[in-house]
């Protein structure tokens, strides 16, 4: 039998709580005009994306975790709103009431 956890409280979710399954895609974003600076030939945003599709079928040794990662959560219910209102983990940002002087 699989038992569940949800990454964020660590409850644990029997096979027939509601979870939630948070899937994140993380890579390097190349700025084309960088890309255009340079004197070869090479389309180096083809080579990219031709290496992040093989990332999918098979763990490749060019592609390390600061070029590209893939995340996967389970969450509860609970974390699952947490989640949606705030996903970066932001602190809210601090109101000041300032007088009107």
């Amino acid at each position: 039998m699989i038992h569940y956890t949800c990454d964020c409280c660590k409850k644990t979710l029997e096979a027939d709580d509601l979870r939630y399954v948070v899937k994140m895609e993380v890579y390097a974003a190349i700025d084309p005009a960088a890309a255009d600076d340079l004197d070869d030939d090479r389309d180096h945003l083809a080579e990219i994306q031709d290496i992040l599709q093989r990332a999918g079928d098979v763990v490749d040794p060019q592609i390390g975790s600061d070029v590209y990662d893939e995340l996967r959560f389970d969450l509860c219910p609970e974390c699952r709103k947490k989640f949606v209102k705030n996903p970066l983990g932001r602190e809210g940002a601090k109101q000041f009431d300032f007088s009107n002087n």
